[in-house]
């Protein structure tokens, strides 16, 4: 397993940046790969070369390496989250085509396996329950809202993976993402294409003031959660699993609305002056969905380690020691931007 070579692509991005350092750090000999014309050098202090590619041209491919090559893991990618209005065409030429040209070089150097994250909406349609949703649950685009066109293409995505497994016998991890959770100094998202913070962020800035929080809608719904450290557990699991793979749920077992601003309240209201939770049942219920994870630890031998208060306590170091920053920057930046 130590010193095997692995490409990380979308390497400059929430999820794929982590990824990268974690495999690094597992003993893997990894080359990071994003859109970024430049990383600002972030890679070279950890021993990671870095290289500009969009994956939607197949000639931007040329200068990777060619050889050697144990697993291609493909975090490139347009997101509804990032996208501020709305063009359908960058999510095709991101995802299908970037997806295949990905596919292409994993065959070109001899790859054995492909780590891909999938989108939790193909299984949107079975959201409202707090039964478990099966891994092997039938994937299904919503044909409204702004992840329809994403969720198709993600859809196609993952059926050109599958057709590469029973062409070329490269072995797919399909990662079908709950919500992973990790500090990152963007504290908005997109919605329908409008600028908007995040919910959980603006519970923990309250908190962090000392402000009353309303908790909305019933308390007791459940929603999936991830910490990024199971998340990265799950990621390097793939890589040494003694099996061809398949779709794999990423989640823990989830928590309610309210564990999870009774949470937000401990970690984050500074001593003596501990916010007010204060329920609100007649406003909008939060979504409420769980993924049946028993697949990705019989296959994978995932056991979750992180509750959500441990998640909590890593964002607030996180938030101090700004390990991403040269890559990322501050929460300045981004208010700055508005």
């Amino acid at each position: 397993m130590k010193n095997k070579r692995v490409v990380v692509f979308g390497a400059t991005g929430t999820l794929g940046a982590p990824v990268a350092l974690h495999l690094k750090n597992a003993g893997y000999d990894v080359t990071a790969v994003g859109h970024r014309p430049d990383d600002n050098g972030f890679f070279a202090g950890y021993g990671i070369d870095y290289f500009s590619a969009d994956v939607s041209r197949a000639e931007d491919f040329d200068a990777l390496p060619s050889e050697e090559v144990f697993a291609v893991l493909d975090f490139a990618g347009a997101l509804p989250a990032s996208m501020e209005g709305y063009n359908a065409g960058v999510y095709v030429s991101s995802i299908v085509q970037g997806t295949l040209n990905v596919l292409d070089y994993a065959v070109k150097v001899k790859a054995d396996r492909f780590v891909f994250p999938q989108s939790l909406f193909d299984v949107s349609y079975m959201f409202g329950s707090r039964t478990p949703i099966p891994a092997d649950s039938p994937r299904k685009a919503p044909m409204d809202g702004d992840h329809a066109v994403y969720v198709i293409a993600k859809n196609a995505a993952v059926d050109l993976i599958e057709h590469y497994y029973v062409k070329y016998g490269l072995k797919r991890f399909v990662l079908r993402l709950s919500r992973v959770y990790l500090y990152h100094p963007n504290p908005y998202t997109f919605t329908d294409g409008v600028k908007t913070m995040v919910s959980d962020r603006y519970l923990i800035y309250k908190a962090m003031a000392g402000e009353d929080i309303e908790m909305w809608g019933d308390p007791d719904r459940i929603l999936e959660t991830c910490c990024i450290k199971d998340f990265l557990q799950i990621v390097e699991k793939s890589l040494v699993a003694d099996t061809d793979g398949g779709i794999y749920n990423i989640g823990s077992g989830g928590s309610t609305l309210r564990e999870r601003v009774q949470g937000i309240v401990e970690v984050f209201c500074p001593e003596g002056k501990r916010s007010r939770i204060i329920e609100c049942p007649e406003k909008k219920d939060s979504a409420q969905f769980v993924l049946d994870i028993s697949k990705t630890m019989n296959e994978l031998g995932y056991r979750p380690e992180y509750s959500w208060k441990d998640y909590l306590l890593d964002f607030r170091k996180d938030m101090e020691e700004q390990r991403f920053a040269e890559l990322w920057g501050y929460e300045s930046d981004y208010y700055n931007a508005q």
